[in-house]
């Protein structure tokens, strides 16, 4: 998440320009990136149910169940809008980078220090938490449940990682051809779904990986090179609402399924759809969005949460859980999941939990925003070596994506980041002095 530039000038006290912000800043698009954090926290904790009867502790999705859940997917489902507005972010980051005299070593470097770090802290959390619990002799069904659902979220960086990896080259092609280059991305996400859903090998979709993700980055270059800007307000509500139509007989009836969540992973095309759908929304609100985003308190959330979005994202579901079962040592009620009480009792556990989050990622955050510049007297390490840290540091992550968390791929994962962290250091330079 970019940050947002508190420091003070002659204009800060003015109640128009509560902070100083850089010129060609857009602060909708921090704002669009905060507001999905705060829906991934929400839509997890809606996802994660406590129920004891007779059998213990049981661990139960609640909404699974909702009638409506799966056609509200197709707008609750905020990744695709996170990859759209992560595109922004990155091509306008690399265009700096690049003005400032950096190459893709530099930005994929900066890229991945600022992802691994926080997530190595992560791991190295999650392996001594398991490690104690299978120990001190946890029952193993619910210890397997709940290293699941603390790992859920780290699918996401096995897809940014490729994303970041691919955006010097996505940029150029871009430039080249931009359509020709989101024809071909459309077109092997196409191929891709057909021969998954014909052979019904899911192993298959993992291409989309590429070419969804991928696909759904370049639209995010397309928004900042102003393509969305030379559409009305009614031109943009209008692809929207046809992109929903097309899903349409895309998933009832269709090959594809209504319920967007199982649509992730592997990501499949409709995600493509519901992110051309969401940003188009997005920019016929605009006037409004710009407003809010001008306001001081807005700017203080967005400054709070964005300095820290990968922080909170990758720690979220861990204390979370941590929160029930802190809930459960002291002997809190726990409504049946998913009726009235369950539902009334759902702020009060958001707002502990963010609390929780907020509070835990304040001394974390410093492995997120850390410098990083290489050390004194180390050579910066050449693009394929950065290239292969990234893939390194991406198998963990796949391998959670593909099997679920546990103690055995957080152990050898976590070693993987510290390799992948070892790679891109730099290597140390040695001065030899005449005598």
């Amino acid at each position: 998440m970019p940050k947002l530039n508190t420091a003070r000038g002659p204009l800060a006290g003015r109640k128009t320009e509560p902070a100083r912000i850089p010129a060609g800043r857009d602060l909708v698009v921090d704002f669009i990136r905060v507001l999905c954090m705060f829906a991934v926290v929400a839509v997890h904790l809606l996802m994660i149910g406590i129920r004891l009867d007779s059998a213990g502790v049981q661990v139960v999705n609640p909404i699974a169940s909702i009638s409506w859940f799966a056609q509200g997917s197709w707008f609750g489902q905020v990744m695709p809008l996170f990859f759209v507005v992560g595109g922004f972010a990155s091509l306008t980051s690399w265009r700096s980078l690049q003005r400032r005299g950096g190459d893709a070593a530099d930005y994929l470097r900066g890229r991945l220090l600022r992802l691994i770090r926080p997530t190595a802290a992560l791991y190295a959390f999650l392996a001594i938490a398991l490690w104690i619990a299978h120990f001190a002799g946890a029952p193993q069904d619910l210890l397997a449940a709940v290293a699941i659902g603390a790992g859920v979220q780290l699918w996401f960086l096995a897809a940014y990682l490729l994303c970041q990896l691919m955006v010097p080259v996505m940029a150029k092609l871009h430039q080249l051809a931009p359509w020709r280059t989101i024809g071909a991305l459309l077109a092997g996400a196409i191929i891709v779904d057909a021969l998954r859903l014909a052979s019904h090998q899911d192993v298959i979709g993992l291409a989309n990986l590429f070419f969804v993700w991928l696909l759904v980055q370049q639209i995010g270059f397309c928004y900042a090179d102003g393509a969305f800007d030379q559409l009305s307000r009614w031109q943009l509500v209008a692809i929207a609402a046809s992109c929903y139509l097309i899903m349409i007989p895309l998933t009832h009836g269709g090959p594809y399924p209504v319920d967007m969540l199982t649509a992730l992973n592997p990501p499949m095309l409709p995600l493509v759809l519901i992110g051309l759908a969401q940003i188009c929304l997005v920019k016929a609100c605009y006037p409004a969005l710009s407003w809010l985003t001008r306001q001081k308190p807005v700017q203080q959330v967005m400054f709070l949460v964005g300095t820290r979005s990968i922080t909170i994202y990758l720690w979220h579901l861990p204390l979370i859980i941590a929160l029930f079962g802190l809930s459960l040592m002291i002997g809190l009620p726990f409504p049946e999941p998913g009726n009235a009480d369950w539902w009334l009792s759902r702020p009060l556990y958001y707002l502990a939990a963010f609390g929780l989050v907020l509070l835990v990622t304040k001394p974390l955050v410093r492995l997120e925003s850390a410098s990083t510049a290489l050390a004194a007297g180390h050579r910066k390490p050449t693009l394929w070596l950065v290239v292969l840290a990234t893939v390194v540091a991406s198998t963990g992550p796949f391998a959670v994506m593909r099997v679920g968390l546990d103690l055995n791929n957080v152990l050898w994962g976590f070693g993987a980041l510290c390799l992948a962290l070892l790679l891109v250091r730099g290597r140390k330079t040695v001065a030899f002095e005449r005598r």
